[in-house]
This record gives structure tokens, sequence and C-alpha cells, in this order.
């Protein structure tokens, strides 16, 4: 017998059948009710660190599906970052911004409006976009064939105003 929840895209279904009347849209609380949840229970059951560890992998592994089945094929790192931003900004996700692209180093810093995760949220002193991260990492992981490190250096609830990420290649 294999996983009981190993993810493939298919169990996203079919919301025009299944949702015919409510459409695929769903209110951001809801989004967040969901997420702070499942941290609040793993880290009420692990620790922190582990809590922020798995929602970093779910989003490393989100990111690589959402690259695969929601974006469309990119020729050069210009044509990804406009499909992205489209992709992103069409589906409620947040507003994309490159800030910095050094190709030489593998080094991206990038800022996210309107980030679907916090945006709104009260000041906490701490970042908390870790699944952001991991997303960001899977995306840029699958287009360009490297392992990246994402690290959040703003965040809304630190007091900024966007959410800004550091992208680098792991070496």
């Amino acid at each position: 017998m294999g996983r009981k929840y190993e993810f493939n895209w298919s169990l996203l279904g079919d919301i025009a059948e299944g949702r015919p009347n409510l459409g695929p849209m769903v209110r951001t609380e809801v989004y967040r009710l969901m997420q702070f949840c499942f941290r609040d229970v793993l880290e009420n059951n692990y620790n922190t660190e582990t809590a922020d560890k798995l929602f970093y992998e779910a989003g490393l592994l989100a990111g690589k599906q959402f690259y695969q089945n929601a974006m469309k094929e990119a020729v050069d790192f210009n044509d990804f970052v406009q499909s992205l931003q489209s992709v992103l900004a069409d589906k409620g996700i947040g507003i994309l911004r490159i800030e910095t692209a050094d190709y030489e180093q593998g080094k991206y810093v990038m800022s996210i409006s309107e980030d679907l995760d916090c945006s709104g949220l009260p000041e906490l002193d701490y970042e908390i976009c870790v699944y952001d991260e991991g997303f960001i990492a899977g995306l840029l992981e699958s287009f360009t064939g490297e392992r990246f490190k994402v690290k959040e250096v703003d965040c809304w609830c630190t007091g900024d105003r966007t959410c800004r990420f550091v992208a680098e290649i792991s070496r």
C-alpha cells in the first residue's frame, strides 16, 4: 500500500464541477484559519523549529507543483518573472516585484505585496512567511534546476508593508 496523502495535482479536483455556485474563490481569512491552525497544532505537538521546517518543506513541494501545473513554459528569467507575476496576481496570492537579480551569484531579492499569508496581520516582531520561503525556493528550483535557500528578511508582521525575500543558490 502506498502513502495515503501523497500529493498530486489531481487532488485539487474539478472546481467547476464541485463548486458550481461558489466557484474557485475563498476568503483570505478562511485560508489563514487553516494555515495558522496547522501551525499551532504542529508547534504544540513538536516545536517551533519543526513547525517552520515542515511549512518550508510544504511550500517547497507546492512551489514545484505550482510551476509544473499552473505556469506557462518560460524561455528566460524575464519571461519566468512575467509569467509568475501574472499568475500570482491572477490567483490573488500577491504582487511580485524583483528588486535585484544577480545572475552570476545566483542571488535574488524579491518582494510580495498584499501577501496572502500575512498582509494586514498585527505586528509580531518576527517574520511568519516560512511557507512562502519554501514556495519561492520550489519555483526557482523548478525554473533553474538549481537548489535555492530562501529567507524572508522583511514582513508585514515586522512593521514593513511588503514581504521581502532573499533567494540564493545553495552551494
